[in-house]
């Protein structure tokens, strides 16, 4: 017996509630399992986060900018290096120490260095009445190298300084860090080389353009 209208309205609407409430359900099934997709994902990332080698970058970039124009008449390309450098590894502190002449030039290059991802610490150039000049930062990278080396596994130093070659011996040795020297292959010190636990020469595939 075919149903009166009113009652063939009244189960439409049963039926609607019942395809409303299921692709609700639905929709809280593909929610729930969409939040959890993503915890999975963020404590996937927290694992190899926790397994990547903690990496401390120094850059001497006095030095490194005379002999690359030395070597090579070109610049070192930073973000290379960063890449080259950091790769697979969790960077604790990236610090790039430099020479301020007030310079727009070398203002703008300092903010290329921040937006990289360094910490860009300046000295001033000083010009003494004898005419020369004092603006190296040996004992400031040194001075961090030995604070911050108990938080890495690696420590970077980027410079050809022979002077750093009891800094390096220091890390590695009672320290029992690896280091990793990167330097222009003529114009670095010999003994920096053989203190450090890995040498990288500064070639064309670090330079820019």
């Amino acid at each position: 017996m075919p149903l009166s209208y009113p009652k063939q309205m009244t189960l439409m609407k049963c039926l609607g509630l019942v395809v409303i409430r299921m692709a609700f359900n639905d929709f809280l099934w593909v929610g729930a399992a969409f939040h959890i997709t993503l915890l999975l994902q963020k404590h996937d990332q927290q694992s190899k986060a926790s397994q990547m080698k903690k990496v401390l970058l120094l850059v001497d970039v006095q030095n490194v900018y005379y002999t690359t124009r030395q070597a090579y008449q070109r610049h070192l390309n930073y973000n290379k290096l960063w890449a080259k450098s950091t790769e697979n590894r969790q960077v604790v502190k990236a610090i790039a120490y430099a020479i301020d002449r007030g310079d727009p030039k070398q203002q703008e290059f300092q903010n290329i260095l921040r937006a990289i991802g360094f910490e860009v610490k300046l000295k001033p150039f000083i010009q003494r009445a004898d005419g020369s000049a004092k603006g190296d930062w040996d004992v400031g990278i040194t001075i961090d190298a030995m604070e911050y080396a108990a938080d890495v596994d690696i420590v970077v130093l980027v410079s050809g300084d022979g002077d750093f070659d009891v800094l390096v011996k220091k890390l590695s040795g009672d320290k029992e860090k690896w280091v990793e020297v990167y330097g222009v292959p003529e114009l670095t010190s010999v003994t920096l080389m053989q203190a450090a636990s890995q040498y990288f020469p500064i070639d064309a595939a670090l330079l820019m353009a």
